[in-house]
């Protein structure tokens, strides 16, 4: 699918900077900057719920711990 990615002069030397010292297009390094920030999601969700889990399941320890 072809998309139109409008830029601030700033962030299009962003990019440009990027691209360049990873050695990439800029297409390519604005495909890999989308899919880092996807995994970083993923991961900090993965951590999210395995924190709630943690906090529930050791919630009496946590709770003497902090008296």
């Amino acid at each position: 699918m072809a998309m139109t990615l409008r830029l601030t002069p700033d962030d299009e030397q962003l990019l440009a900077d990027l691209a360049a010292e990873q050695g990439l297009s800029r297409q390519e390094a604005t495909v890999r900057a989308i899919r880092e920030a996807a995994e970083r999601r993923g991961h900090e969700r993965t951590i999210r719920e395995s924190s709630a889990r943690y906090r529930q399941r050791y919630a009496e320890l946590l709770a003497r711990l902090g008296k």
